[in-house]
C-alpha cells in the first residue's frame, strides 16, 4: 500500500506516524511546502517573548529525524497543487528545483491546515504588518522586534494567540494596544467572563479598544500608523495581525471534493471525504458539533493530533473507529490569569435556539486556611430539563486548568451538573477544599435547577421595579468601600433578627459578593414567607466587572 499525506504538521504528522506503528511494509510519503513538520504551532508566541529560549525546542521532530525513527519519506519545501480522485495521483512541486512531478497513491491524506485572514486593507502589506501561523513568521516577528523593545506594538484581534501576543510583547518591554472589532474578548466565552479578563489585562498596563475596527495602515518615517474607522490613528512599532483563521481547501475545491456548510472539507464519522479513498483531518476539515448539532470547524491541536490518529486507524483497518466531534476545549495564560472554555457558550446557545440556565459561582483555588488560595469563577450552562451540561468557562489562577479538563469531559461525555456534585477528587489542603470548586459549581446548579435558589443576572437589573427592594448582605464595611446603587444594606448575619424590616408583599432581590452568602438569605427569606426573593448570579464581583467594561465601551 502507498499512502500520501499534504501536510506535516499536527494532524498530518500524527497520521503518518501512526500509519508506519500499523503498517510496517507501507510506502507512506508526507508532503509539506514550508521548511518544518510538527513544530510546536502553540508554543510560537512565548518563543518571541523569550519564554521559549531555546528555538530548537520548537520543533518535536525534524524531518530527518521523522525519516530516520518512522521509515517516511519526509518532502518539506515541497507543495501538492493538484490531486486527480480518477486517477489517484497528485501533482507536486519542489519549490527550490521548480520540478514538477505526479505520484500515485492508494490512500490521500489531506491535512492543509488554516492560512490567517490578511484582509485587502490599504497599507496591510507595508513592512512591520505581521501574521503569526508558522516559524518563518516567527523568525520574521522576532527579528523585527530585536531592537523595538521600547516601543510599541498593536495586535488587532483579540483572540487566544492576539492575547498571548500581547502579553509576550509587553513582557520584553514593549507598550502593548490590542484592538478587537466585538465588544470582548475571546469570542468563545461570554461577556461577563471576559469583563473579567478584560479588567484583568487593563491591570498590567495593556491598552483595549473594544468596539473597534482597524481602516487601513500608513507606513512613515518612524513606523506603521495604524488608522481607525471609529476616526484617530494609533503609532506602531510592529503590527500583528491576530483576526482569524480559514481552512484552506483550495486543493480539496479544485478536486471536487465536497465542501460543507462551514465551507471546510466535508467528512464523514470516519474522517473519509466524499471520496472514499481520501480522508482529511486538521483545521481544514468540518464537523456536526456534539452539542449544537452544527457544521463547526475546530483549530486546535488537541482535536487534530486525535483525528490522525483515528483516520490512521480507519485507513488500515477499515473504518474501525468514529470520530466523535469536539466540543472546543481551549485555554489561555492571560498574564497571571488563566482563562479557558468548553463546550459551547451561553450565547451561542441563545443563536442556536437550545433552552438553557447559567451558573456562576466563585470559589477558592484550594483550603481558604492554606496559604496561596486564590479566587477562580466558573460559569456552567445546563439544560432545564434533566441538567445536562452544554459549557464551561473558567477563569482564574491556579488550578483553574485542572477544573477545565474536569468540566471538559464531563460535557464530553454528555455528563450533568449531578455528576459535578458527586465528582470525587483529590484533596490536600495545598489542592483544593473538601468540596473542591467543580463540586460547588454542581451544587448551585442543582439549588437552581431544583427551584431552591432563584437568580438574576447581571444585566437583568431593569427588572427591578422602584417599590421592589435591592438588598446587600454583606457586612457594613463592605458596602461601604462599594455597593450597587439604590441597595440597603442588611448583613446576612443580621437577618433572621430583622426580618420585621422587610415587607413580605414586595420582590427582593438579593446580592452578596460572590453569591454564597446571598444563597443563604433567600433560604432564610423563601422559608420565612418572603416568596418573591431573588438572588444575583456570580455576586457582586461579577456585576461589578460587567459594568465597568460596560462602561468603557460606552466612553
Amino acid at each position: 500500500m502507498k499512502y500520501i499525506i499534504v501536510g506535516a504538521v499536527a494532524g498530518g504528522a500524527s497520521t503518518a506516524a501512526r500509519l508506519r506503528r500499523l503498517d510496517e511494509h507501507a510506502e507512506i510519503v508526507i508532503f509539506e511546502k514550508g521548511e518544518y513538520i510538527s513544530y510546536a504551532n502553540c508554543g510560537l508566541p512565548y518563543y518571541i517573548g523569550e519564554v521559549i529560549k531555546d528555538r530548537n525546542k520548537l520543533f518535536v521532530q525534524t524531518a530527518a529525524a521523522f525519516n530516520k525513527r518512522f521509515n517516511i519519506d519526509v518532502r518539506v519545501l515541497t507543495e501538492v497543487t493538484a490531486i486527480n480522485p480518477a486517477q489517484k495521483t497528485i501533482t507536486a512541486r519542489n519549490q527550490v528545483s521548480g520540478q514538477t512531478y505526479e505520484e500515485t497513491y492508494d490512500k490521500l491524506v489531506l491535512s492543509p491546515g488554516a492560512e490567517p485572514l490578511r484582509p485587502p486593507l490599504p497599507g496591510i502589506n507595508s513592512e512591520g504588518i505581521f501574521t503569526l501561523r508558522n516559524v518563518n513568521d516567527t523568525d520574521y516577528i522576532k527579528n523585527y522586534v530585536q531592537d523595538k523593545k521600547s516601543g510599541k506594538a498593536v495586535i488587532i484581534g483579540a483572540g487566544f494567540i492576539g492575547l498571548e501576543m500581547a502579553e509576550n510583547l509587553k513582557d520584553i518591554g514593549m507598550d502593548v494596544t490590542i484592538i478587537e472589532m466585538g465588544n470582548q474578548v475571546m469570542a468563545p466565552i461570554d461577556y461577563p467572563v471576559a469583563a473579567l479578563v478584560q479588567q484583568h489585562i487593563r491591570s498590567k498596563g495593556v491598552t483595549l479598544k473594544l468596539n473597534n475596527a482597524v481602516s487601513g495602515f500608513n507606513k512613515t518615517y518612524s513606523g506603521i500608523e495604524v488608522l481607525l474607522k471609529t476616526g484617530g490613528a494609533i503609532n506602531a512599532d510592529v503590527v500583528i495581525l491576530s483576526i482569524g483563521v480559514r481552512p484552506d481547501t483550495r486543493l480539496a475545491t479544485a478536486a471536487g471534493l465536497k465542501i460543507g456548510e462551514a465551507r471546510g472539507i466535508w467528512v464523514n464519522e470516519y474522517l473519509q471525504t466524499s471520496d472514499p479513498d481520501i480522508y482529511a483531518v486538521g483545521d481544514a476539515i468540518e464537523f456536526r458539533n456534539p452539542i449544537t448539532r452544527q457544521s463547526m470547524i475546530t483549530y486546535l491541536a488537541g482535536p487534530a493530533n486525535k483525528q490522525g490518529r483515528i483516520c490512521a486507524n480507519n485507513i488500515v483497518m477499515g473504518n474501525v473507529q468514529q470520530y466523535h466531534g469536539s466540543i472546543n476545549t481551549a485555554i489561555v495564560k492571560v498574564f497571571d490569569m488563566t482563562v479557558g472554555t468548553a463546550g459551547t457558550a451561553s450565547k451561542h446557545l441563545t443563536a442556536a435556539g437550545i433552552n438553557h440556565i447559567v451558573s456562576t459561582t466563585h470559589s477558592g483555588s484550594h483550603a481558604g486556611y492554606y496559604p496561596g488560595s486564590q479566587q477562580m469563577t466558573i460559569q456552567i450552562a445546563f439544560s432545564p430539563k434533566d441538567g445536562r451540561i452544554f459549557s464551561a468557562q473558567v477563569a482564574g489562577y491556579d488550578g483553574a486548568d485542572k477544573r477545565l479538563d474536569i468540566l471538559a469531559a464531563t460535557i464530553k461525555r454528555n455528563g450533568t451538573i449531578f455528576d459535578l456534585e458527586e465528582f470525587e477528587h483529590a484533596y490536600a489542603p495545598p489542592y483544593s477544599s473538601a468540596k473542591d470548586p467543580v463540586n460547588m459549581a454542581g451544587f448551585a446548579a442543582e439549588n437552581i435547577l431544583h427551584g431552591k435558589l432563584n437568580v438574576f443576572y447581571w444585566n437583568e437589573f431593569g427588572k427591578i421595579n422602584p417599590e421592589d427592594m435591592l438588598i446587600d448582605v454583606r457586612t457594613k464595611e463592605e458596602f461601604d468601600n462599594g455597593n450597587i446603587k439604590g441597595s440597603v444594606n442588611l448583613p446576612v448575619d443580621e437577618l433572621r433578627d430583622r426580618l420585621g424590616e422587610l415587607p413580605t408583599d414586595r420582590n427582593i432581590f438579593i446580592y452578596c459578593e460572590a453569591g454564597l452568602r446571598g444563597y443563604l438569605a433567600q433560604r432564610i427569606l423563601k422559608q420565612s414567607g418572603y416568596y418573591h426573593v431573588l438572588n444575583l448570579s456570580g455576586g457582586y464581583k461579577l456585576w461589578l466587572a460587567c459594568n465597568r467594561e460596560t462602561e468603557l465601551l460606552k466612553s
